[in-house]
C-alpha cells in the first residue's frame, strides 16, 4: 500500500513536463514526509544539485600529491610495521600477479596488514586522516577562493575525486569543504569492521564523476546521469570545471576537462625535480593547460591562476546568458 506521501510525487511526476520535472527532481534534494496515520518522519535524501542563479564553478582536486605530499595511506602503513615502499611493492606485485586492480590490491593488503596489529574501521582510518600532512596554505585556500568567487559573482564548490580511501579524507582538516567527496571505501559489516569493497576508483572511472558534476547527479547510484540535458540546464557545464592532478593516472579527467573547455592543472612538489619533469611532459602532450607549484598560498601561482580562471567565468558566463537569450528570442519569433 503506498503512503500518502508516495501518491503525491508519484501524481506529482505524471503531470508536470518532461524539462520541468528535471527541474522539479533538483528541487527535492532533501525532503522531510511526515505519515499523518503512523506520526512517522520520513526523510528522503538525495544527492542532487539544484540549478543557482549564478554560475558555478566546480574544482575538482586529486588527493595524493595534490593536495597532500604523501599518500594518505602512509601513516596507517607505518603503524602496522610496514615499510612504506615495500607495502606499495608488494601491493602493486599483487595486483600484477593475479590481473587485479591495482586499487583493490591495496584495500586487500590494508585488511591483510591489520590482523594482530591495528583495530581497523572507520572511526580509527579517520584518525589517520587527522594526521595526513598538507600542502601550505591549503587550509586558508577554500574560504579564501570561495570569497573572491563571490566578489565576481561566482558560487565557487570543491570536490575530491580520488582513487585514495574516503574515510582518511573523510578524517582531514579540509573535509568540511568538500562539497562532495568521491574516493575508495570500504563496506563495513554490523560490528564496524570492514570487509569488502564499497566503492573502488580507478584512473579511467574517474572521469563518471565529472559527469555527475556537470549535471548536479552526484549520488554514484542515480542513473539520471545518463539522462539527457539540453543547453541551458547543465549545472556546471565542462567549461566552469577546474581539475587539478599530480600524475599520470589523473591524465583521462585532465584530457576530457582540457578537451570539454574546462582547466585542467598540474600541480608539482618544489622539493621533487620528478614531479616537475611530469607535468611538463603532460603540457608538451597536452594533457593539461597550466602547471604551478603546489602552494595554496595567498599570492601564489596558484592562487592568482584560481583568480583568473574565475575572472574568465565570470566574463565568459555574462555572453552566454546573452546568447542564450537572443537563441530564445529568435526561436520564439521565427
Amino acid at each position: 500500500m503506498r503512503r500518502w506521501w508516495q501518491y503525491h510525487l508519484f501524481s506529482c511526476s505524471k503531470k508536470i513536463h518532461l524539462t520541468e520535472e528535471r527541474l522539479f527532481r533538483f528541487l527535492c534534494r532533501i525532503m522531510i514526509l511526515k505519515d499523518r496515520d503512523r506520526k512517522e518522519v520520513y526523510i528522503v535524501k538525495t544527492a542532487r544539485k539544484e540549478i543557482e542563479s549564478r554560475p558555478v564553478l566546480a574544482v575538482c582536486y586529486d588527493f595524493d600529491r595534490t593536495l597532500s605530499p604523501e599518500n594518505m595511506q602512509d601513516g596507517y602503513i607505518r603503524a602496522v610495521d610496514y615499510d612504506v615502499d615495500g607495502f606499495w611493492a608488494e601491493s602493486n606485485r599483487l595486483a600484477e600477479d593475479h590481473c587485479m586492480d591495482q586499487n583493490l590490491a591495496y584495500m586487500y593488503k590494508m585488511l591483510q596488514s591489520a590482523r594482530g596489529k591495528e583495530i581497523l574501521n572507520k572511526e580509527r582510518l579517520k584518525q589517520y586522516g587527522g594526521k595526513v600532512r598538507l600542502y601550505d596554505g591549503i587550509k586558508g585556500w577554500f574560504r579564501r577562493i570561495n570569497a573572491y568567487g563571490e566578489k565576481r559573482g561566482i558560487l565557487v564548490e570543491h570536490y575530491i575525486i580520488s582513487s585514495g580511501l574516503r574515510e582518511i579524507i573523510e578524517g582531514t582538516a579540509i573535509a568540511k569543504y568538500f562539497t562532495h567527496i568521491y574516493a575508495s571505501s570500504f563496506y563495513y559489516n554490523e560490528h564496524g569492521e570492514p570487509c569488502w569493497p564499497a566503492q573502488v576508483i580507478n584512473y579511467t572511472n574517474k572521469t563518471q564523476f565529472l559527469f555527475r558534476i556537470e549535471k548536479g547527479i552526484l549520488d554514484i547510484n542515480d542513473n539520471a546521469v545518463n539522462d539527457h540535458f539540453a543547453e541551458g540546464e547543465l549545472r556546471v557545464p565542462f567549461r566552469n570545471i577546474v581539475y587539478i592532478g599530480d600524475s599520470a593516472t589523473d591524465i583521462p579527467c585532465m584530457r576530457l576537462v582540457n578537451s570539454l573547455g574546462g582547466h585542467s592543472v598540474g600541480v608539482y612538489d618544489l622539493e621533487n625535480t620528478d614531479s616537475k619533469d611530469t607535468v611538463c611532459r603532460m603540457i608538451r602532450d597536452e594533457r593539461i593547460r597550466y602547471y604551478v607549484p603546489a602552494a595554496y598560498t595567498k599570492g601564489s601561482e596558484m592562487d592568482t591562476l584560481m583568480h583568473w580562471i574565475i575572472d574568465k567565468t565570470a566574463a565568459y558566463e555574462v555572453l552566454e546568458e546573452k546568447h542564450l537569450r537572443d537563441r530564445k528570442e529568435a526561436a520564439a519569433k521565427y
